[in-house]
């Protein structure tokens, strides 16, 4: 039953690794249609 148990919670653990963005956040849209840039938050 206990290997059971650790597959599934390994098996959560890295589906919800694998959810994240990669890279600092950016203001949407093209780089040069961007009036004000400002530093966005990392949450």
């Amino acid at each position: 039953m206990r290997p059971i148990l650790a597959l599934l919670l390994l098996a959560t653990a890295l589906g919800l690794t694998a959810c994240g963005k990669r890279g600092d956040p950016s203001p949407p849209g093209p780089t040069d249609q961007i009036t004000y840039p400002r530093p966005y938050p990392a949450r």
